[in-house]
């Protein structure tokens, strides 16, 4: 028995000290990457950025753990053109992105001769994962799906959740508050290119995708691989939904309840990354993809004290949250007014994982000086590109320390036609200023009070200079949105079906054909001369055939 015992001990600690190498393996490996990313989040929305009735517990520890921006930027104010900013580190004349957005049906997508982070980090052994909205496109036969752009792994809607029929959105059963888009079919609900579901159930689309992101994030630590991951939320873009957990679960109601409900899926890839003792050893991203939609109301995002919001180049469309958080890298409990932006995501990236920066070039720096060393940007200017841009146009706006000026203004669908700040609204039209109007960012943050351009020649004309140089650099890739659309695009679960795409559903059972009943004459009226007192001709055709 004595000998039984002491070969436990040692099977005992052998496997303690298996599991300790294990560990300290992964620790000492590459880091992981993770890219949190909101949806029409507001830069006043989250309660560590002064909102006083969200309710995000998650969000505000990794800003209390962490580093939180108080200037970060996102490259367009409007969804596809920003995500591919993300993606590439460029802006969206280079891309090809602009102007608008994708739509389940487009004919175009992110070009797969575009270097994205996950092609980036590939050849480093890492694996890549894209959890979320894609919004860049989905194409013939998937061409333009994450998994064709060096993602090993896809759960998501490939597209924004409201381009399709929606009507239950919160449990148990309740309705959607508003109608999104009848004239395409249902959402799909992606793996890889194949559809899971049709139309989704926005009520559990959280849960999935939590748990398909905590199964992923431990098989690939139990494969002892770095990995990369970008986590890309529908919350809190409109239609606002909300599962079980969070149904009237917050005071700030609807909106209030799916920023909740983001927070809560925050907070399980959280724990899954602490039961796989990675956590240490990720660094971990959060920000939105532009501002916020303010059409709604109070079911809408806040920008806070800035401008603005979604769709526009004042602060609110583009200025937005960020938060960085890696425990026992980044220090904790700091706040920087540097200036960054996305553009800045893929070269930061490339510094952490120790690989090298695609041969193209590129429009963002590393943050690896603010991020690392309290220190100063690399970069102290920023440019802003319209939703309408094009090339004889170029750019809207352009920021250099303090100062922003801007060129081109107009308002936008998303701030509605009511919206209390005139310069907002929708039927504000594009107004091009000559003479530039120019603000103090640092003492009026809300864009009110415009520069004297007599008492501030000098400003005016760095701005200008700046812009001239700027536009003078870009490249203008051909347009994918303008490609066009084809409901024959349209993802469908089944394909071929008719009537498309109102069949693509999975409940969908095709009507059965009966030949007797098609047989049966029907009387059609042939139009003919309007005369007065006299009988309209008529004729027998069978159902099964077309009218000449």
């Amino acid at each position: 028995m004595q000998i039984l015992s002491d070969y436990h001990k040692i099977v005992v600690v052998v496997w303690v000290l298996f599991n300790a190498l294990l560990v300290a393996g992964r620790r000492q490996g590459a880091p992981n990457v993770i890219i949190l990313l909101a949806d029409d989040l507001g830069y006043g929305d989250l309660s560590s950025y002064g909102h006083p009735s969200s309710y995000t517990p998650i969000l505000d520890r990794m800003a209390a753990k962490g580093l939180k921006f108080t200037d970060f930027y996102t490259a367009s104010p409007i969804c596809s053109p920003a995500r591919a900013s993300i993606l590439t580190g460029r802006q969206p004349p280079r891309t090809g992105v602009y102007p608008g957005v994708l739509h389940p049906d487009s004919y175009g997508g992110l070009p797969l001769s575009e270097i994205t982070i996950a092609e980036m980090l590939k050849p480093a052994g890492y694996s890549t994962s894209y959890v979320g909205k894609w919004h860049l496109g989905v194409g013939k036969d998937n061409r333009f799906m994450p998994t064709n752009q060096g993602f090993d792994d896809y759960f998501g809607i490939p597209y924004s959740h409201d381009m399709c029929p929606c009507t239950k959105c919160f449990y148990p059963a309740d309705d959607c508050l508003y109608n999104c888009n009848t004239k395409l079919g249902q959402c799909a609900l992606m793996e890889g290119t194949t559809i899971r579901e049709q139309p989704t159930d926005l009520r559990t689309l959280s849960d999935k995708m939590s748990a398909h992101t905590r199964n992923w994030i431990a098989n690939t630590a139990i494969q002892r691989k770095p990995f990369f991951l970008i986590y890309s939320f529908y919350q809190p873009h409109n239609p606002l939904y909300a599962g079980h957990r969070f149904r009237n679960a917050t005071s700030r109601g609807p909106y209030g309840d799916m920023l909740a409900e983001m927070d809560w899926m925050i907070g399980e890839m959280l724990q899954e990354l602490r039961d796989q003792d990675i956590e240490d050893n990720t660094f971990i991203f959060f920000t939105s993809d532009n501002g916020p939609a303010l059409r709604f109301g109070t079911r809408g995002g806040s920008a806070g004290l800035l401008k603005c919001g979604k769709g526009t180049t004042y602060e609110g469309g583009q200025r937005v949250p960020a938060i960085a958080y890696w425990p026992g890298t980044i220090q904790p409990g700091q706040v920087t007014s540097e200036i960054a932006s996305t553009l800045d995501l893929l070269p930061t990236i490339a510094n952490i994982a120790q690989v090298p920066l695609p041969s193209v070039v590129l429009d963002g720096v590393d943050m690896g000086t603010i991020l690392f060393q309290q220190g100063q940007s690399l970069n102290n200017s920023f440019f802003y590109y319209g939703v309408t841009i094009k090339p004889d146009m170029g750019l809207f706006a352009v920021r250099y320390k303090n100062y922003k000026a801007h060129y081109f203004t107009m308002g936008n669908g998303n701030s509605g036609s009511a919206y209390h700040d005139v310069d907002c609204r929708t039927d504000t039209k594009q107004t091009t200023h000559f003479h530039a109007v120019v603000y103090n960012l640092q003492t009026d943050p809300s864009e009110l009070y415009p520069l004297s351009r007599s008492d501030n020649m000098d400003i005016f004309k760095e701005l200008y200079d700046m812009k001239v140089r700027y536009e003078a650099s870009m490249t203008w890739r051909n347009s994918q949105i303008t490609l066009g659309r084809s409901v024959d695009l349209h993802p469908c679960i089944n394909p071929g079906c008719e009537p498309f795409p109102a069949c693509c559903r999975q409940d969908w059972r095709a009507p059965v054909f009966d030949a007797q009943k098609s047989a049966q004459p029907v009387l059609l009226t042939i139009p003919g001369k309007k005369k007065r007192n006299k009988k309209k001709k008529k004729c027998l055709v069978y159902a099964d055939q077309q009218e000449l």
